[in-house]
């Protein structure tokens, strides 16, 4: 199977152009490929498809093999691949993904090839009946106690097309991320698990998360949970509608719209390619 390695803000996958290849069992092969001692290495494995309502179709499996909705790190890079690699041959397209169509403006460098993409990741959804979250199904969860272990967390709740919990602590650098993600990402209230968000405010236009991915463990970036996460700073009133994001892999620059729409605009790059024997 031949495949591209990439990786936005640091979120790696290994991808696959379906438009040439087949993938019998993606679950099988996320698992091996993203085996970072037996495997090329990867927080998981993305599938570029045709796509009957759109100019590609994205499906994107965790580490662990389970399959997300969306990943808005990889959106980045499957945009990138399919203007680089001639599948599509214009600067705005759509991606069909599991969280819906998305559309992307894709901003090349001098070499004109796509260095940055920005990202319409759409509405938060807000309820827990969208998120999914047990309980009031239309109620908004925002600033909410959780009771982990011997801990009570503030959660704020957001489905991006996949679920998140967001949680604001002191320092973020030094927060035991490994101990509790886990712990909320299977945590009964979450049908679906959820994936977990750390942030430290820094100012009013400055964030800084780590997260804690369903299905994959921490990673170095999450453009879903970026999302979430600017949709949870400005519901508890804690930065501005525009924020940049400082993830341990790189930075995300974010913005809540007037439109209701949240926007990601951050890097996309291709490190390898390479053919493994399944």
């Amino acid at each position: 199977m031949k495949f591209t390695k990439m990786q936005g803000a640091g979120n790696d996958y290994v991808y696959v152009n379906c438009f040439e290849e087949v993938v019998h069992d993606p679950t099988a092969v996320a698992i091996k490929v993203s085996n970072r001692n037996f495997g090329i290495g990867s927080d998981g494995l993305i599938l570029i498809m045709p796509s009957q309502v759109a100019d590609v179709r994205m499906r994107m499996f965790n580490s662990d093999g389970s399959e997300s909705e969306m990943c808005g790190n990889g959106i980045r890079c499957v945009a990138k691949y399919a203007y680089d690699h001639g599948i599509v041959a214009k600067k705005e397209i759509t991606a069909e993904t599991g969280a819906g169509i998305l559309t992307l403006q894709l901003f090349a460098g001098a070499d004109g090839k796509v260095e940055k993409v920005r990202v319409n990741m759409g509405p938060p959804r807000l309820t827990r009946k969208e998120i999914p979250m047990l309980g009031e199904p239309d109620e908004r969860v925002v600033n909410v106690p959780l009771n982990v272990l011997h801990s009570t967390f503030n959660i704020t709740c957001a489905s991006m097309g996949n679920p998140h919990c967001v949680i604001f602590v002191d320092d973020v650098d030094a927060f035991q991320v490994e101990k509790y993600g886990p712990l909320i990402e299977n945590h009964e209230l979450f049908p679906r698990r959820t994936n977990v968000e750390f942030v430290q405010i820094v100012s009013r236009t400055e964030v800084r998360q780590r997260t804690w991915e369903r299905g994959a463990g921490e990673t170095l970036a999450c453009g879903t949970g970026s999302s979430a996460v600017t949709a949870a700073c400005v519901l508890n009133g804690l930065t501005e509608k525009r924020i940049l994001n400082r993830l341990t892999g790189g930075d995300l620059e974010m913005e809540w719209g007037e439109d209701g729409n949240i926007y990601m605009t951050g890097p996309a790059v291709e490190v390898f390619t390479g053919e493994i024997n399944l």
